[in-house]
């Protein structure tokens, strides 16, 4: 049992919701990212989704892929946020994510990447262009290895889909709220509890919803019908307007403490 699966244990015997913070590694620079981490749990967050920047996040909206292409100039890398991981480590248990697209994984090393993740002290890997019917080797020796495989499910999937996604994946299930990219939505999905339920018959992962919340009001509705929301482009977006301030972490954590999940 990895710290995934333990701090949703915990949080269902205190009644309550996951909230999983979504921020891009290496934005603005790796050391804030750190105390990003170390802030964000103090201040809330029980997950912690590190994004890996990539030059072509097919997933990701405006905010997210400025906050890639901001990392990578800067030389941030696969192996360097590894590092930073085990680093952070030293200072806390909180179970963390890396949200990273197939490409850096397979010149990394698809085998070479799980071992140093687990070594690193990763807890799970989310990789939205690596369909489960692709990855089987990958999954298998991901989830024996301890490195929690975390499945995406659209609004989009079929019952059939679902089941054969949910028999492979580990940790929690990400369902994609909305058909489309990251990034701030002035309302949720109509569908959004109909699917869930849906989900929830099939599988007894917790269900976590992402993509387009971005309040404290879209947080609470969503956190009333799932096991956990997840808040990414609100968050990085809220980085980006401190860039340059000392006191960008004080107002991130601020910022996430106000979501109240």
């Amino acid at each position: 049992m990895n710290r995934i699966e333990k701090k949703f244990i915990q949080l269902k015997e205190n009644n309550k919701k996951a909230f999983i913070a979504f921020i891009t590694a290496g934005f603005p620079n790796l050391s804030t990212t750190a105390e990003l981490v170390l802030s964000l749990e103090k201040n809330g967050v029980d997950i912690i989704e590190l994004g890996v920047p990539f030059s072509d996040p097919l997933a990701d909206g405006p905010v997210i892929q400025d906050a890639s292409a901001y990392s990578l100039k800067r030389g941030t890398n696969l192996l360097k946020i590894l590092s930073l991981v085990k680093k952070i480590r030293k200072s806390t248990n909180i179970p963390i994510c890396l949200m990273t697209y197939y490409n850096p994984v397979f010149r990394f090393g698809e085998t070479h990447f799980i071992d140093k993740a687990v070594f690193s002290g990763v807890d799970g890997v989310i990789i939205p262009d690596l369909p489960p019917e692709e990855a089987e080797e990958f999954i298998r020796y991901a989830n024996n290895s301890g490195l929690a495989n975390i499945c995406f499910v659209a609004p989009t999937s079929s019952i059939a889909r679902i089941k054969a996604i949910t028999k492979k994946a580990k940790g929690f299930i990400y369902y994609v709220s909305l058909t489309g990219v990251t990034g701030r939505r002035n309302k949720l999905s109509a569908d959004l509890k109909t699917n869930l339920a849906k989900i929830k018959k099939i599988t007894s992962l917790p269900v976590c919803v992402g993509f387009g919340i971005s309040n404290a009001h879209q947080a609470k509705v969503v956190s009333r019908i799932s096991d956990g929301v997840i808040i990414g482009s609100a968050i990085v977006e809220k980085i980006k307007k401190n860039i340059g301030r000392r006191s960008l972490v004080q107002r991130v954590a601020s910022f996430a403490r106000s979501l109240d999940v």
